[in-house]
């Protein structure tokens, strides 16, 4: 036989008469008495339960209120599961009690139950990384389907020059190249600066502080001057291409685009990809000659060279080194565009998913810029270039 399970309140907290509030019987059914409801959650979460699972059937005849608090406890009780299973066909519960249990029970078995600490373990490990290579293999799958596509409605629009989106590709222009040219500026001044200084304190040491020019010329122009561009649009423009579009997506205006016959690829993509083709060779362009002014403003004021002199060395620089540095900002620019554009249109419908995906264009943005501009430095050393 069952032994009855009881749970007894404090009378004075309440001014009410001793009661029972939540009695399992001897048939294995839970009798929930009283008000379930926030007044008395101090009282009620004293209430246990030995053995959840013992429990068959649910009588809630005798029950005077309920409200979310109350919801909540019988599922920190019963459990969520269990609750999902009594509910249904609990006697006595109205509707409205019932379907405020369900409803309870099934977003606390959505939010899930706190990890519990686990030793760490190889198979876990090594189940963890290959999580990661497959969803990592996914996203680039994904990519390349996205650029493919993108190709297909440029290749598309390229002989019907009435398509056209001539204002949005000067609008785009004007956010992710004109208003990016004083931070970028800056930041090239800056990095120039430091690199000139650099380079003077080791080269100090061998007497060879005029070499602090081609230092500079040669770091700017091959690899600083663009990457650092490059770097700066990842996290400036990729983001706010991610957010836009993602706020079309929560807003439901991409499914309004489709319903009027609009491709959202030519209307969205397209502009944005051309727009950063444009502009970014024109931002490397600009800080290359800002991190070489920071150097020149180092040489001249702390190296005693002059302007005239600087201007010499950096000329016997040979140009291929710039056409170098040059040839990698389209590609960087369309990685940009293309991973900034991918991730708006993965948000699914909540500003905590703009703000995930936001946060994973920046991140892949970036790493796929140092990634190919390594690659391309190891080619270039290859080709002897």
């Amino acid at each position: 036989m069952w032994e009855a399970v009881k749970c007894r309140y404090n009378a004075a907290m309440t001014h009410l008469p001793a009661q029972q509030d939540l009695v399992l019987q001897a048939d294995a059914s839970l009798h929930l008495q009283g008000d379930w409801t926030l007044p008395r959650y101090k009282l009620l979460s004293r209430a246990s339960l030995e053995d959840a699972g013992v429990v068959r059937s649910l009588d809630a005849s005798r029950l005077t209120g309920l409200d979310t608090a109350g919801a909540a406890l019988l599922v920190k009780l019963l459990g969520a599961e269990s609750l999902q299973r009594l509910a249904p066909t609990a006697i006595g519960l109205s509707e409205e009690r019932r379907a405020l249990l369900l409803a309870v029970a099934s977003a606390m078995l959505a939010r899930g139950a706190e990890p519990k600490a686990r030793r760490w373990r190889l198979g876990d490990a090594l189940a963890d990384v290959g999580a990661t290579v497959i969803s990592g293999w996914h996203n680039l799958l994904q990519f390349l389907g996205f650029l493919g596509l993108t190709l297909l409605v440029l290749a598309s629009l390229l002989p019907k020059p009435w398509r056209w989106r001539y204002t949005a590709l000067v609008a785009q222009m004007q956010q992710a190249g004109l208003n990016a040219v004083p931070i970028v500026a800056l930041l090239n001044f800056l990095v120039g600066a430091v690199v000139a200084f650099l380079g003077a304190t080791v080269l100090a040491e061998f007497g060879a502080t005029i070499y602090t020019v081609d230092l500079v010329g040669y770091a700017f122009m091959r690899e600083m001057g663009v990457l650092l561009a490059a770097i700066m649009l990842a996290g400036r423009t990729a983001s706010a291409y991610t957010a836009q579009i993602g706020s079309m997506k929560v807003n439901e205006e991409i499914d309004a685009l489709r319903v009027q016959g609009l491709d959202p690829i030519e209307l969205l993509v397209i502009p944005r990809v051309l727009a950063l083709l444009i502009m970014l060779p024109i931002l490397s362009f600009v800080a290359i000659l800002a991190g070489m002014l920071g150097g020149a403003m180092v040489a001249v004021l702390s190296l005693d060279i002059s302007p005239a002199r600087f201007l010499g060395i950096v000329q016997e620089i040979p140009l291929k080194h710039l056409y170098l540095g040059m040839s990698k900002a389209p590609l960087f620019a369309v990685m940009i565009a293309l991973i900034g554009c991918l991730e708006g249109f993965k948000v699914k419908g909540s500003a905590e998913s703009v703000g995930e995906h936001t946060t994973s264009a920046v991140v892949q943005s970036i790493f796929v810029v140092i990634l190919l501009d390594a690659l391309a430095a190891l080619f270039f050393m290859q080709m002897d270039w």
